[in-house]
């Protein structure tokens, strides 16, 4: 965690209650932290930052238990919601989600997830970009705007009598 830079940097995983390598090496990423993840990774920090090398701990300092987490935090909290159960794991896939709808760079979210490109994106999410859902063209229609340009009578490239001509 880099606070000051305001990066969260992912170079090990924690599979099985063990640290070790990320699954591959484009895992390795450092992501930036947004102003309302850095406030509330700021605020957990104070809290766990005093007895363990881990932002989110167990009160001894050791890593959390994703399946205790799961069980007793994120299922009862679902519930609370009214929102069907699922895994944590698919909050990752919400995320993807939300950044495509809210037009954010395709190649900034791969990287986010850890992709060393856009292709397992567009795989997997094309259909949540906007233009690829029968809206083609339609933002390039808007940046050009509705208006079209006058022309004037001595501007005209061509004369109804040549445009036959020409066609």
């Amino acid at each position: 965690m880099d606070f000051t830079g305001r990066l969260i940097h992912i170079h090990q995983a924690l599979v099985r209650g063990k640290l070790g390598p990320t699954k591959t090496g484009g895992s390795h990423r450092s992501i930036a932290m947004s102003q309302r993840v850095y406030d509330a990774l700021r605020e957990q920090w104070a809290y766990s930052g005093k007895k363990s090398a881990f932002v989110f701990c167990a009160r001894n300092g050791e890593p959390l238990n994703h399946r205790n987490v799961t069980r007793r935090v994120w299922y009862p909290l679902l519930a609370m919601l009214e929102l069907e159960k699922r895994n944590p794991y698919q909050s990752r896939h919400t995320a993807a989600t939300l950044w495509l709808a809210a037009g954010e760079s395709p190649e900034w979210i791969a990287r986010q997830l850890g992709h060393a490109n856009t292709s397992m994106l567009f795989r997997v999410y094309s259909r949540y970009v906007p233009n690829l859902m029968g809206r083609d063209g339609a933002a390039f229609e808007q940046l050009l705007g509705d208006k079209e340009m006058p022309l004037d009578d001595d501007e005209a490239w061509l004369d109804e009598d040549e445009s036959e001509e020409v066609l």
